[in-house]
């Protein structure tokens, strides 16, 4: 995924895959909410992108249609979508925090995890 950015139609795609392991396009396309869904060669197109991307690929085929499977972890892309967001803000976290706050989002458990990450991080660790 090196530089890879996807969108919110791409990371829905995504859930999908990371879900179930592996899906057809057609699989993919019924995931989507009845009244959201859009057309199966627009899915198609999409995962013909995503694959351009490398952030899926194809595992196998089955009758004339294609399995595929994410080669992104859902870690990964939500890291890459937060380094995104803070670059917006210069690199800053606090103004996301600030709105975290004001929105009611963070919770206490959440501050205890950060407090926790944090504390293993500078005693050299992973978060």
């Amino acid at each position: 995924m090196a530089g890879a950015r996807l969108t919110r139609f791409e990371m829905q795609i995504m859930e999908t895959l990371w879900a179930r392991g592996e899906a057809s396009i057609r699989e993919m396309q019924e995931a989507f909410h009845e009244k959201k869904r859009p057309g199966y060669t627009t899915v198609q197109k999409m995962i013909y992108r995503m694959e351009a991307k490398q952030v899926v690929r194809r595992v196998r085929k089955v009758g004339n249609f294609h399995i595929f499977t994410a080669t992104v972890s859902r870690d990964a892309a939500q890291r890459r979508l937060v380094d995104d967001l803070l670059a917006m803000f210069g690199g800053e976290s606090r103004p996301v925090v600030a709105h975290l706050i004001g929105a009611g989002k963070l919770t206490l458990e959440d501050v205890e995890y950060a407090e926790k990450a944090l504390k293993s991080l500078k005693n050299g660790g992973k978060p």
